[in-house]
């Protein structure tokens, strides 16, 4: 049969091919139902040489040099394909029959999802075809549904941290080494520069970077990869932001070798679906690459993206009865306008080389160095010497003056006129916040002015005489607690092919993270100044200052001025993961290693006046990580395929983990070391153009984790030494929680299933189901500085067989989607979330928090099935939901439109609780029951609520 070629393949590249014995490279395009895909572009990165398939699907490259080529093959509607082969000494090589799926819902969501390309081609007709990487460029229907329609609604697969996974931009990692996670924000809004990565799901090894638990997430940015021409973007939403705008220009790659792609972006909104939250987000990126011949590039990539936006608030379940799932303690009326104490902002632009060198036919060598610096800043109300002035502190709910009420009628001799006048409080309070008084409900911005403009002669005198300050001093105040980052990072990406079916990787990378973190005064709110000193220092160390910084005598602050806390954190860490990838009868193989060592310090800028340990740089604590992980596909035949995945790796603390409470020590927590992850995998796996079909069955064990929580708690029974020698009991105090040594197992099954039940409609399917828990009853600490700093061991926390908390254990989708040849399409899906729990709190699972320290027996009155009953775990409830989208691609000439709709949660359901913690205010039974049982609890759980219905429009516009 005689191939039909594209004008540009005919009159461009055949007569080349006459006149010089090289390589052809040809192909067919074929949709999901083996029919033929016309007019798709076939695009040669970083060359002119572009092709057009004619109508038969076919195209040919001709003239090819042997080396390493990548394509990218685009056609409205469907997904963009790309893939990578070699050219050897052969006269023509045969890609076979390519596969390209159409698009439905692959447009901008306006959340942190990830979308890619399609699962590789599974039946070309080249004899050399290797599925080494089945499941690594792209996502499978399960990942495909978890990703857009169960996590909306913060389901996490298998229950894995996020902190375990990896996510790599050009060639370097931008995990934080401070806590392990990522800041989408720093590229956010430029979601056409960044979407479409190369995903190692779950614990599969990488080509990449070793990466953990959570799946390695690959992005690149070069220049000449984006498509040629302006893409204009349109977004309208009733999420956390309300617009969006986007427009990008790619000049792709010119005859001189150089192109170019820059992008802005706008995020914005006046007030989100959030009660008094805003949205103003910008984003930028410029990259140009420089093409020195077929075998060096180099780019450059910036990406900045200045964002300034307000958070939303937790509550108790007694303040969304009130107020409703929308609302939002951190703001108040201020002059007409709501104002938000808790505003975050922040600027930390990112600049990154990266060099490709194609050392010969058989290796190359990818190189890049990156550079970000910049703050980011979080606002929120301080105070000093006054009660929290946060309209949901326990002492402003009704259910303080109904406890209070109960507390009274169960000790039987309530005083008439106290219980009267508390009758009248609850009675008053209850009004305000079921009618929403404002002035209760919310921040009073007004009255916290009024409060630091009055003379209080008393304080004015009591600040003259203890340190010879005048003036109106601020007793609530709004600071900044603020993170300024340089971070280093050096990455190298080595691969050489020993033929067709063997191939080593090894990839290097440094580390070098310094961020100094501080808090700032942000404004004194109507007062002229305020003061450095601990409200608490005589409990904490009677006699004493109490100055944060014993180095400045003078405690006056004011605007600008650094308080609190001041300190470095350091860490330079270095990784060696060399992999190799072989394929041999129907094994294909991945092995993938890990050698990594890391050195973290802390430098204190403040003398804290409890700390000797609180100024200069600590020692330096250093651990060294290895690991092993490994893939095994068994090809069954050209479509069915049986996959392993297992991994053993340990992973050093992140600096929030290993240092205590590193903003006035250097304290570091018992028995710290590396965490442990021991994960393995077995998956059947159907890739047809009718069938697309993933079932699994896991198991993930973590050892030697280390958690660490900072709340207030009462009753804790903590010792203090007086400066004369004396030991003082404190009962309330700011606390750090550490629960040192946890394991836990995750384990479950996962099914995803695609089914094509006529040419234009197709049912898809997930289920999820997990078990995840504790395995250990581990050991928990507390560290105040109410005394002095020293580390008490409060015992095992008996948390053995608990459900771990954060997303749901079982999880289903059931839903349709149709492609109208038209170029039309609609799909709708069912969502059911299930078992899902807070996470325990460990201190009130331990002997201390049962036992009567006078008699060291549990406290009178409580039974065994009363512990039971308030320490069983707490499961939130179940829900369902319905999601539906549509769309439609315009070519109107050489104009491509794109518009898409979406809809979640169509039955508006407010009732599903996507998370949330456990209080520990009260740290004994006996305090902890009369709360649990008094009918109102103060210190009950705090939920984050699914915020009812949303919708996302998208208009794209390409020219």
């Amino acid at each position: 049969m005689i191939k039909k070629l594209s004008l540009v393949s005919l009159f461009t590249l055949l007569p080349a091919s006459f006149y010089f014995a090289q390589t052809t490279v040809f192909a067919y395009l074929k949709d999901a139902e083996g029919k033929p895909v016309e007019k798709a572009e076939v695009d040669i990165k970083g060359s002119e040489n572009d092709v057009t398939a004619d109508k038969i699907g076919y195209f040919q490259f001709v003239d090819l040099q042997p080396g390493h080529y990548q394509i990218m093959i685009t056609k409205p509607n469907f997904e963009t394909k790309m893939m990578e082969f070699d050219v050897a000494d052969e006269k023509r090589k045969d890609l076979g029959v390519i596969t390209l799926y159409s698009s439905l819902t692959s447009a901008d969501q306006g959340l942190a999802i990830i979308d890619s390309d399609d699962d590789d081609d599974s039946s070309s007709s080249s004899g050399q075809a290797s599925t080494v990487g089945l499941l690594q460029s792209s996502q499978d229907i399960f990942s495909r549904i978890a990703a857009f329609d169960l996590g909306f609604y913060w389901f996490r697969p298998r229950g894995i941290d996020g902190r375990t996974g990896e996510s790599m931009l050009n060639g370097v990692s931008m995990v934080k080494s401070d806590n392990g996670n990522v800041d989408f924000s720093n590229w956010g809004g430029l979601n056409e520069i960044t979407r479409y990565p190369e995903i190692a799901a779950n614990h599969s090894p990488s080509e990449y970077a070793f990466g953990g638990n959570s799946s390695v997430v690959y992005k690149n940015t070069k220049a000449s990869e984006y498509r040629k021409g302006f893409q204009f973007t349109q977004s309208l939403t009733n999420r956390n932001y309300r617009n969006r705008t986007s427009l990008r220009y790619s000049s792709g790659m010119s005859r001189k070798g150089w192109a170019f792609t820059v992008m802005g972006a706008r995020r914005w909104a006046e007030e989100g679906i959030q009660e008094g939250t805003f949205y103003d987000a910008y984003g930028a990126y410029l990259g140009v690459e420089k093409k020195f011949s077929d075998s060096h590039t180099m780019t450059f990539n910036f990406i900045g993206a200045p964002y300034r936006r307000s958070t939303a608030s937790p509550s108790t379940q007694e303040v969304y009865d009130y107020r409703g799932v929308h609302y939002n303690s951190y703001w108040g009326w201020q002059d007409g306008e709501k104002r938000s104490e808790r505003v975050r902002r922040g600027f930390q632009p990112l600049f990154q080389i990266q060099d490709f060198w194609k050392i010969n036919k058989n290796s190359s060598l990818w190189t890049t160095a990156s550079y970000q610096f910049g703050k980011d800043k979080g606002s929120r109300l301080d105070w000093n010497g006054v009660v929290n002035p946060s309209p949901t502190y326990y002492r402003n709910l009704p259910s303080y003056y109904f406890n209070n009420i109960v507390y009274n009628v169960m000790n039987g001799n309530p005083d008439p006129f106290q219980y009267g006048t508390l009758i009248d409080a609850y009675n008053t309070s209850l009004a305000n916040w079921q009618n929403g008084d404002p002035n209760v409900t919310q921040i009073n911005w007004g009255q916290i002015y009024a409060n630091n403009q009055k003379a209080d002669a008393a304080d004015q005198a009591e600040m003259t005489r203890l340190y010879g300050l005048t003036g109106k001093r601020s007793k609530v105040y709004l600071v900044d607690d603020v993170s300024d980052d340089k971070i280093f990072n050096a990455g190298t990406h080595y691969t050489y092919n020993f033929n067709d079916r063997t191939k080593f990787i090894l990839n290097v990378s440094y580390q070098n993270y310094k961020s100094e973190l501080y808090r700032e005064m942000k404004d004194l709110l109507g007062g002229d100044y305020a003061i450095g000193v601990d409200p608490f220092k005589e409990s904490a160390k009677p006699g004493s200052t109490g100055f944060y910084n014993t180095l400045n005598p003078n405690v006056q602050l004011h605007v600008g001025d650094r308080m609190t806390y001041n300190y470095i954190l350091r860490r330079q860490e270095a990784k060696v993961n060399p992999g190799l990838k072989f394929s041999t009868g129907n094994f294909d193989v991945f092995v993938s290693a890990l050698a990594g060592y890391s050195t973290s310090n802390r430098e204190g800028l403040f003398k804290h006046y409890l700390y000797e340990n609180s100024y200069g740089k600590s020692k330096d604590y250093n651990f060294w990580n290895f690991g092993l992980k490994g893939q095994i596909v068994y090809r069954i035949n050209g479509r069915n395929f049986l996959v392993y995945n297992g991994a053993m790796y340990n992973q050093a603390p992140f600096m929030e983990d290993l240092f205590v409470n590193p903003r006035i020590n250097a304290l570091v927590n018992p028995n710290i070391r590396s965490t442990v992850y021991t994960a393995n995998d077995l998956s059947y796996v159907i890739n047809s153009p009718f069938l697309k079909l993933r079932a699994s069955g896991y198991i993930v064990d973590t050892d030697n984790e280390t958690n660490v929580q900072r709340f207030f708690a009462d009753g804790i029974q903590l010792s203090s030494v007086n400066p004369d020698g004396s030991v003082s009991n404190v009962q309330s105090a700011f606390v750090t929680q550490v629960m040192s040594n946890v394991s836990k197992r995750n384990m479950g099954v996962e099914l995803g299933v695609d089914v094509k039940v006529i040419p234009t409609l197709s049912l898809q399917g997930l289920a999820s189901l997990g078990q995840y828990t504790y395995r250990n009853n581990p050991e928990v600490y507390l560290v105040s500085d109410a005394s002095g700093g020293g580390v008490t061991s409060f015992g095992e926390s008996y948390i053995k067989n608990y459900k771990q908390g954060g997303t749901p254990q079982r999880a289903f989708s059931l839903g349709f989607r149709y492609n109208n040849p038209k170029y039309w399409w609609v799909g709708a899906n069912w969502n059911y979330f299930d078992n899902n729990y807070l996470d325990p709190a460990p201190t009130l699972r331990t002997n201390n928090f049962i036992q009567n320290p006078y008699s060291n027996t549990p406290y009178l009155g409580l039974t065994e099935s009363d512990l039971r009953d308030m320490l069983k775990p707490v499961e939130l409830p179940s829900a369902f939901f319905l999601n539906a989208n549509a769309g439609k691609s315009f070519m109107i000439g050489k104009y491509y439109i794109l518009l898409t709709a979406s809809v979640n949660n169509i039955l508006n359901n407010k009732r599903f609780k996507t998370g949330g913690f456990e209080q520990t205010r009260e740290t004994k039974a006996g305090d902890f029951a009369n709360d649990y049982y008094g009918g109102a609890p103060s210190f009950g759980p705090k939920y984050w609520y699914t915020q009812g219905r949303s919708y996302f429009v998208n208009l794209q516009f390409r020219f």
